[in-house]
């Protein structure tokens, strides 16, 4: 799927999962919302968005939710199954992971950008299974090896670094990627700089923040 950004901009930031690609979690999808209260955990979408990141370590401007296109901030399994070629499908599939909610948000000032992507599961299982589907499915379409056990990042964590992108990626230049497993969340983080070290630091750095903002349930 893609983001459009101000000025027509697009990144392609791949959040469709490849379907039926990885175990299903049976029942997790039917988790009465008061658990996750009880857990201490976001009980509702709104809660989860208070645990987004407000700002990045880069000091990059906020993009407006509604000025993207399907607008940013709070998502259902619907929203995220219409990223995908066969939304009905990919449902089922993020109904089985036990998807709950998700919220995303964005930071730009050409060329730069940064998003986030924080998603809630019912279990620690159907995360993990997404985070790895986020990761392969990214790696696919902008090519590279990603790192699976990044030394400075926690276990769990995946990190792709795309130093020449192709034009037809959308991406405005050397990009890096970040995708983890932290208890029922998981965490995308995308970053576009004029340099792969740029990028790859603001990626580094905002994942570590978020992450710090999550509880493990």
């Amino acid at each position: 799927m893609t983001r459009q950004l101000l000025g027509g901009t697009a990144v392609a930031l791949l959040l469709v999962l490849a379907t039926g690609c990885a175990d299903a979690v049976p029942g997790a999808a039917t988790a009465a919302a008061g658990t996750s209260r009880a857990a201490g955990l976001p009980a509702t979408a709104d809660d989860l968005g208070d645990l987004v990141l407000a700002d990045v370590p880069s000091g990059l401007p906020r993009v407006p939710d509604e000025e993207l296109e399907p607008p940013a901030g709070p998502k259902t399994v619907q929203d995220v199954a219409g990223y995908a070629e066969d939304p009905e499908r990919e449902a089922e599939v993020l109904a089985d992971y036990g998807y709950r909610w998700g919220w995303e948000r964005f930071w730009k000032d050409d060329p730069a950008l940064t998003s986030v992507f924080v998603d809630q599961f019912a279990g620690v299982s159907g995360a993990a299974a997404y985070a790895a589907d986020l990761a392969r499915n990214d790696t696919e379409y902008y090519g590279g090896s990603p790192d699976r056990d990044p030394d400075d990042l926690p276990a769990g964590c995946s990190v792709l670094t795309v130093d020449a992108p192709a034009t037809d990626t959308g991406l405005g230049g050397p990009a890096a990627f970040v995708w983890c497993a932290h208890g029922p969340f998981t965490v995308a983080v995308a970053a576009v700089a004029a340099d792969p070290d740029a990028a790859l630091a603001e990626a580094h750095a905002a994942t570590l923040a978020q992450l710090e903002l999550l509880p493990r349930g």
